[in-house]
């Protein structure tokens, strides 16, 4: 067998072969162009694998300066996303601060429905110039690192961002990290591709993104460091590290010299009095998982429902916004971010337990909603709240069974907060430094750890690592196998597949069947009737024990099970279906239809599995 090469030959023609071809082939594909064999040696000019495109490898240096710039534009531009999202809230009437300057207006009402069905009219309209007509988020983010596509582009990442920017600012229930980490993503693959880094690179650029906008938005470099590898990168290559230290730490001094933002919440003392609160902290873990899988089910049915409602896509979001801003007559709390009731629910005695009880599940299903019907937005912000309310009703009922001291409230918010959003992320380490960095306490660190100790366990068993893997799998990326896999099924097998080498009619008697099979020095046949649709498999094996059957037709022998793979199907599906080829090759057959194609040998495919696992190997190890 030949790999797919360019021959210079003597005659100064020039012969592309495919992948695969027999030495056979090669002799007569020389001759026809040629005329005659060339003097050995031949000189090979190698071909570039058109399924693995490479740019160049990028000095180490060249890679930490590249994470390091992007630290900084990311940095620059989440502060400033962050704090135009405050401003928009202010100038719309949606913060709490500007309702209670204008509550005894009789137009107030009036704005808080109309401001999110506008918002939602402006995202309807600007999502009709994005390809899929959706905007992009983490999952998309995801998808191109485990993917190795590496190659996010410019255009839907700004109107994602636009859009999620008028999604925030105008009320909706969504959050702003999971904008920001996309955009962030979306400006490190740009500064990749104007280096022409290679693919490894590129997702390396994008992880240094991510890990600055998650940086800059909490305050927390080690958190975006991790981040970055525990949800997009999924390894921890030493190649990797350094550059994205470097954009977070370059993400986190812009946030911490150039903007001046209050925290997510204030701790002003954090004490577990009893050692058995612990065991509280596990029990809620599994049940705050539980509400996480409710809260991600609910964002699932809300988009299964959305095209259901025979509602126009352009105004689906409008729709939402209405909806919303309707119910935040009664539920103010749940229009926006929720930054000030997330404070509320970690001091004790802030919030009743009948109206934590009400906004948790109101913002639970106002965020589905929101989310469902197409605004733009993500969901780590409404997670946060929801498990910050959950957290305090259960130190609400631990109180009142046991008349435990109030002060410990904001234990208990931060561990219900950790049990929900954890699970919803799929990043338990992750969150847990970004709780440890926000407030600084230990004690709450601990008590996050043990409720977050049975929320990821409980979670995958009930719903599934995070809502982003469970969005992929339905976008047909499933990455719950690892990332040779994820590789494997965003690879197509049509640059693999060859032209049948034999073809044989199927009433061709037996006799002539094996002496075709002879003279082409072939073990296999492929059977193809006269409108080109593919009629089975023959061996010569098969064929030489019904000798004695010469004028039988040659389908008689044919194998029974051979399996075949559709001409636009994914390598995985060929290595699936190859775990039970007995023979040398795959048929190749149109979708949906029986129409051969061509073949694809054992060999190559072979090739290209053991590739995609190299490839992942070198890139989880350092390498390219």
């Amino acid at each position: 067998m030949v790999r797919k090469a360019g021959l210079r030959l003597g005659c100064r023609r020039r012969l592309t072969l495919p992948r695969g071809a027999p030495l056979g082939r090669l002799r007569c594909d020389l001759s026809a162009t040629c005329g005659r064999l060339p003097p050995l040696p031949l000189e090979f000019a190698p071909v570039t694998d058109h399924r693995h495109p490479r740019g160049a490898e990028l000095n180490l240096s060249l890679v930490v300066t590249l994470g390091a710039v992007v630290g900084l534009v990311v940095g620059l531009l989440t502060a400033s996303f962050v704090l135009a999202i405050f401003a928009l809230n202010d100038w719309l009437l949606i913060s709490p601060r500007a309702r209670m300057m204008f509550e005894h207006r009789a137009w107030l009402a009036a704005a808080a429905v109309a401001v999110p069905t506008l918002g939602g009219l402006v995202v309807g309209l600007l999502h009709r110039f994005i390809a899929e007509g959706r905007p992009h988020g983490p999952p998309d983010v995801i998808a191109a690192v485990q993917t190795r596509q590496g190659r996010l582009p410019l255009r839907p990442g700004l109107l994602s961002a636009v859009s999620s920017l008028v999604s925030l600012g105008s009320g909706a229930s969504v959050g702003q990290y999971g904008p920001l980490v996309h955009m962030g993503g979306t400006l490190g693959s740009v500064g990749a591709r104007l280096l022409r880094a290679g693919r490894s690179d590129d997702n390396i650029a994008i992880a240094c993104g991510v890990a600055a906008a998650i940086a800059t938005a909490f305050k927390a470099p080690l958190a975006g460091i991790l981040f970055a590898h525990e949800v997009v990168l999924r390894h921890f290559a030493l190649r990797a590290f350094a550059p994205v230290a470097a954009a977070a730490i370059a993400g986190y001094v812009i946030e911490d010299l150039v903007f001046e933002r209050p925290p997510l919440f204030h701790v002003a003392a954090a004490e577990i009095v009893h050692r058995w609160e612990y065991l509280v902290f596990l029990a809620m873990g599994a049940a705050g998982a539980l509400v996480a899988a409710a809260y991600m089910r609910a964002v699932l049915g809300a988009a299964w429902l959305a095209p259901r409602s025979h509602i126009p896509r352009v105004l689906r979001p409008a729709a939402a916004g209405a909806v919303l801003g309707t119910a935040a007559l009664w539920v103010p709390d749940i229009l926006g971010i929720g930054a000030e009731t997330l404070r509320f629910a970690t001091i004790a005695g802030a919030i009743p337990p009948p109206e934590l009880a009400l906004i948790l599940v109101a913002k639970l299903l106002a965020t589905a909603m929101c989310l469902g019907f197409g605004f733009s937005g993500g969901l780590f912000s409404p997670a946060l709240l929801i498990g910050a309310l959950f957290g305090a009703l259960c130190g609400n009922a631990v109180a009142l069974v046991t008349g435990g001291v109030q002060a410990t409230m904001v234990v208990y918010a931060v561990a219900g907060m950790v049990a929900v959003t954890a699970p919803v992320i799929g990043a338990p380490m992750a969150t847990l430094l970004i709780i440890f960095e926000l407030t600084g306490s230990y004690t709450l660190t601990t008590a996050a750890l043990a409720s977050v100790a049975l929320a990821n366990l409980t979670s995958a068993r009930v719903f599934g690592r995070s809502l982003f893997d469970v969005q992929l799998r339905r976008r047909g990326l499933d990455l719950s196998a690892g990332r040779s896999r994820a590789l494997l099924q965003g690879e197509r097998i049509a640059p693999l597949v060859q032209p049948a080498p034999v073809t044989l009619a199927p009433d061709l008697p037996i006799a002539a069947a094996i002496d075709t099979l002879g003279r082409r020095g072939r073990a296999e046949g492929y059977l193809v009737d006269a409108d080109g649709s593919y009629r089975g498999t023959v061996t010569l094996a098969a064929l030489e024990a019904r000798r004695g059957q010469g004028a039988a037709p040659v389908l008689d022998a044919a194998e029974a099970e051979r399996p075949v793979v559709a001409a636009d199907s994914s390598l995985w599906v060929a290595v699936d279906q190859a775990r039970t080829l007995t023979g040398e090759a795959l048929p190749v057959v149109e979708r949906g239809g029986r129409r051969l194609v061509g073949v694809l040998s054992e060999v190559a495919l072979s090739r290209a599995h053991v590739e995609t696992l190299d490839a992942v190997r070198r890139e989880e190890h350092g390498g390219g």
